[in-house]
């Protein structure tokens, strides 16, 4: 949703920022697509890796390594060495020509179907510079998840060689428009596995994941108004969270999973509320003659940071769940939406406008300097990665939305988009356990 006059920042904050009216405004797209991604860009330092062929992959119905390449290619942190060279791991490598060769680490592995229809897929990470291996992992799998096993490997290769987790094994959430229809889709970080949560003929926003993977929190209009509903995951029940009088919105999970910030205009003014993970415990937190919505919980759980109008125009603000006091956070430019948190704690997202145009940015909260992060301008809904080192968020380009991921320093950049149609509203799904 873009307002752009005084008079209309009122139903902008009842509706909590959020895009159903441009989903109206789109025209329709087709039933399924794939997401493509495009990426730009590179990290500082690139290190330079070689991935071998692993010994006998052609026996499984994925080819492991090209998961893995794409998933290193994508992070911008990698520059792959070129090779045909298929190299088990347990094969002796020489690692003086690996190294004349350019490449700083060597991934070798093998597949073995075994006699139940599993697959075995062994790898080892080698550092040719030291002459010494990393890292090895021997993982069992089902044919149908050989996806989530590459994306594991690349996980281990990307801590291993970076010192952060990697995030290629975890899952996104968004919202998609084919027709008349919405759909809540989860699919893997790299767009693929694709599988919809829900459909529905009135539109879905503002999807939160829980802090365990397993539930999905969301606003649904399909009771002509907007309702708060969570979702699980596995077993495809939901439960009512909030359908009280006037607006249900802007869900967020406590890190603990044991509640949710909510915005709700139950009793006039949009305000920020608490409640319980099972939809009891009701407690209103704000309590000002202006908008308060948006609500998001600190790294700790201490605190709440949220979007305000009470200086005039939207700015975030933070509070402790047991002061009152509301702290104004952002001050550059004046109009400030959408505050997300890192996870750890040491900064915040934001979608800004200025001169015209919705971008991304990030404010360090120690030192107040924030940077600019997008080069598109009509940006909404970011969320961090898991491991802090990303961010993704919805964007317009020629009145199509799409994702965009790009890193917290500003240099990769990646789009996914879908051939047709548009896609909305994501959500970074949290390391699964």
């Amino acid at each position: 949703m873009r307002v752009q006059s005084a008079s209309s920042l009122r139903s902008l904050f009842c509706f909590c920022f959020l895009s159903a009216f441009l989903f109206a405004a789109l025209s329709p797209a087709p039933a399924r697509a794939q997401l493509r991604i495009e990426i730009s860009g590179v990290g500082a330092s690139q290190i330079p890796i070689a991935v071998a062929g692993f010994a006998d992959e052609s026996i499984a119905p994925q080819k492991i390594t090209s998961i893995i390449k794409a998933d290193l290619a994508r992070s911008g942190v990698f520059r792959l060495v070129d090779t045909a060279n298929v190299i088990s791991e347990s094969s002796a490598v020489n690692y003086g020509e690996w190294k004349a060769a350019g490449a700083d680490a060597l991934v070798v592995g093998s597949v073995q179907r075994l006699a139940d229809g599993r697959f075995d897929v062994r790898y080892r990470l080698l550092d040719t510079v030291k002459s010494q291996p990393l890292s090895a992992l021997s993982l069992l799998t089902q044919p149908q998840s050989l996806r989530v096993t590459g994306h594991k490997i690349a996980d281990d290769i990307y801590e291993k060689l970076t010192g952060a987790k990697g995030i290629f094994a975890t899952r996104i959430a968004y919202v998609t428009k084919a027709g008349r229809e919405y759909r809540l889709e989860i699919a893997d970080a790299d767009g693929e596995g694709i599988q919809v949560a829900l459909r529905s003929n009135e539109p879905i926003i503002s999807p939160a994941w829980s802090p365990d993977g397993t539930k999905v929190a969301y606003v649904s209009f399909e009771a002509k108004k907007p309702v708060v509903y969570v979702q699980n995951l596995i077993t495809r029940q939901r439960t009512v969270i909030a359908n009280y009088k006037g607006s249900n919105s802007a869900p967020s999970w406590s890190p603990d999973g044991s509640r949710l910030a909510l915005a709700l205009s139950r009793d006039g003014l949009t305000q920020v509320y608490l409640i319980n993970a099972n939809g009891g415990g009701l407690r209103r937190l704000t309590n000002t003659n202006s908008i308060n919505t948006e609500p998001q919980f600190s790294a700790d759980g201490k605190q709440i940071y949220f979007t305000s109008d009470r200086s005039g125009s939207p700015q975030i603000y933070r509070m402790g769940l047991n002061n009152g006091d509301a702290q104004r956070v952002t001050f550059g430019g004046n109009y400030n939406i959408s505050p997300r948190v890192s996870p750890d704690g040491q900064s915040i997202a934001y979608i800004s406008r200025r001169e015209g145009n919705f971008q991304l940015y990030l404010l360090d909260l120690s030192s107040g300097q924030e940077m600019r992060l997008s080069d598109t301008v009509k940006d909404e809904s970011p969320s961090f990665s898991p491991n802090g080192k990303y961010l993704m968020y919805a964007t317009e380009s020629g009145r199509r939305g799409s994702l965009s991921v790009v890193s917290v320093d500003g240099r990769i950049k990646q789009r996914l988009t879908t051939h047709t149609g548009d896609i909305r509203e994501p959500t970074w799904g949290p390391f699964m356990k």
